[in-house]
């Protein structure tokens, strides 16, 4: 790993011990997968999610934070041309999953991406969110359930991903959620965990039973 890797902050390859802890309404939801294999793969998603997520907070600035997000493009190049991936937890646990489940390219570099423009600033918060909660609630869907329609995630991702972004306003909330209700409806059984922390969007000050009462709920109905 390059002095320009973003350095793990786990001591092990414990992926989900890190994403309970930095990530707990996705984490919930991914407890609702049944299949253990599935279940970790997913986990690789919002894994990567999270390195993305913090390339901006953990940088000193925003050249060497576009530094971190590069790394993790190139990492995107490894796996997808077959070449010896880096030994990072994340990248090796991402590699695994899309070479499982034979996931796309285009939603994970849209994650970048969206990360990329966030340097320069808030920009189109419908945009952001789909293109980072909404791609990786679609990747999540597909490795779930292969054949359903998983475009039907997108928005229920989206819409977690608002209630997470701080200066969203309540209109535009309900509106996200209004979306997410109806597309997550086309979503099968075995797909559901993929958007059921959406449930808990507008819910971001609740307590912890709540939230898992609220996120069983939503799952044992199969509705948001």
């Amino acid at each position: 790993m390059t002095d320009d890797a973003p350095h793990d902050d786990v001591a092990s390859d414990d992926l989900d011990a890190l994403v309970r802890r930095v990530d707990p309404d996705r984490w919930l939801s991914s407890r609702f997968i049944a299949d253990p294999a599935a279940r970790a793969d997913v986990i690789a998603l919002y894994a990567f999610d999270h390195e993305l997520a913090r390339a901006p907070k953990v940088a000193s600035n925003p050249i060497l934070a576009e530094i971190r997000l590069t790394w993790w493009r190139e990492a995107l190049d490894e796996i997808f041309d077959g070449r010896p991936v880096r030994r990072h937890p994340t990248a090796q646990a991402l590699a695994a999953a899309v070479r499982r489940h034979g996931l796309p390219r285009a939603p994970l570099e849209a994650m970048i991406d969206a990360r990329v423009r966030e340097l320069d600033g808030p920009g189109d918060a419908l945009q952001w969110a789909g293109d980072t909660g909404g791609a990786a609630a679609v990747l999540a869907a597909t490795i779930l359930d292969l054949k359903g329609p998983a475009d039907a995630a997108r928005s229920a991702g989206a819409a977690w991903a608002l209630g997470r972004r701080e200066g969203t306003g309540p209109e535009v909330m309900r509106q996200a959620l209004a979306a997410a209700r109806t597309h997550a409806r086309r979503l099968g059984v075995g797909a559901f965990p993929a958007v059921a922390h959406a449930a808990l969007a507008a819910r971001p000050q609740a307590s912890d039973l709540a939230r898992r009462l609220r996120l069983t709920w939503a799952v044992a109905r199969g509705r948001l």
